[in-house]
């Protein structure tokens, strides 16, 4: 990669951007807020057009009322002077009336904003009709829990089962590694390319199910940055020999707090992806001062308008049409499991020119006083 390629990247690097989920997360929050207090706003009006009948009630009594005194010819002043003091009796007993109404809808809403966790701090009925309605949500809520407690099992079952198969798929796996190690052809070094391939692919399906995992075997401590590096490395030696590619990397002497499996688990599916897009030149690893493990290509490079979406779950772009063999799953992979280890990723590309992957580690040191 030449020098102004890489000045060039020096200049447009910038801090993570968020990603899609966490945009539209983002937007689903403020326009909950937004909703929030749209509701506050109008629970006058919203008052009002429910009390509108008795409004519409006391009104046609006031004319009846008046039409009365009218036909037996009494003073007007009286009936004003009546009508003003039902008038402002209303309105006293209005005032706790609508206390009483912005209060039970502020509790609905505290309710609202934690329904899974409060589910029988539902406000007792003051109607027929509210206890009719609780008794519906019951109804429900208890057909909802049977699906969840169905859909649950059924996962169970279901990751069970690919956990067990990805662990027995291995046996014939590694027979076939050492039958074809045996004799050193070009035709046994195709096939054990390939069969390292599809080595990556069920180690790709069991971190899989792993992820979806309810309980995950996070092990968080300081580890060695360079230990976990040079794993990754010597996976895919072979594959940069076989490529001849070339690769630059200045061991380094930092600690990061991580869990080292799932960090090699993402260095190894970066470090696929730009032996898989390198066609000639090579791939460079460096850390920065400011934890920032960098993974650069001199490949085909991604279209910009792809670059975006690359973390998405089964996006493949451009390039993944084209070889129609990629699967979009580890990139989005990389950035579910960075997610999980509170690390940031994120790329910049340039097509045809090449792509650089950046994972931050860096994590704020926490003190106690």
């Amino acid at each position: 990669m030449n020098t102004k390629n890489q000045e060039r990247r020096e200049d447009e690097k910038e801090k993570p951007k968020e990603t899609k989920e966490e945009k539209q997360r983002e937007q689903e929050k403020q326009k909950e807020q937004e909703k929030q207090e749209g509701r506050q706003s109008h629970v006058f009006g919203r008052y009002l057009r429910q009390r509108r009948k008795a409004m519409l009630a006391f009104l046609v009594y006031g004319i009846i009322f008046g039409v009365v005194f009218f036909l037996y010819k009494l003073e007007w002043e009286a009936v004003l002077y009546a009508s003003g003091l039902c008038g402002l009796l209303t309105a006293v007993a209005a005032v706790p009336d609508f206390c009483r109404y912005r209060a039970a809808h502020e509790e609905r809403l505290r309710i609202l904003r934690n329904v899974e966790l409060l589910p029988k701090e539902l406000p007792k009925p003051e109607s027929l009709g509210e206890d009719d309605y609780q008794e519906m949500l019951w109804k429900l809520k208890a057909v909802f829990d049977d699906n969840m407690n169905l859909w649950q099992r059924e996962r169970m079952e279901s990751m069970d089962y690919y956990t067990t198969w990805v662990h027995q798929i291995k046996t014939p796996i590694s027979v076939m590694r050492m039958i074809l190690q045996d004799e050193d052809t070009e035709e046994h070094r195709e096939l054990l390319a390939e069969l390292f391939r599809i080595e990556q692919y069920v180690e790709m399906a069991l971190n899989w199910v792993r992820l979806g995992s309810d309980s995950m075997d996070f092990v968080f401590r300081e580890c060695d940055l360079d230990h976990i590096i040079r794993q990754a490395v010597h996976k895919y030696a072979p594959q940069f020999v076989r490529r001849r590619i070339r690769l630059s990397y200045q061991p380094v002497d930092k600690k990061v707090l991580t869990d080292e499996k799932w960090l090699l688990f993402i260095i190894e599916q970066l470090l696929s992806n730009a032996v898989k897009y390198t066609r000639e030149g090579g791939v460079s690893i460096k850390v920065t001062e400011e934890d920032v493990l960098e993974i650069a290509d001199t490949g085909m490079g991604i279209a910009a308008e792809d670059v975006p979406r690359i973390f998405e779950k089964g996006f493949t772009g451009y390039n993944g049409r084209a070889d129609k063999k990629s699967t979009g799953l580890g990139l989005y992979l990389c950035s579910l499991t960075a997610k999980k280890l509170s690390h940031k990723i994120w790329a910049e590309s340039w097509a045809g020119q090449g792509t650089v992957v950046y994972l931050d580690l860096h994590r704020e040191k926490l003190e106690v006083e």
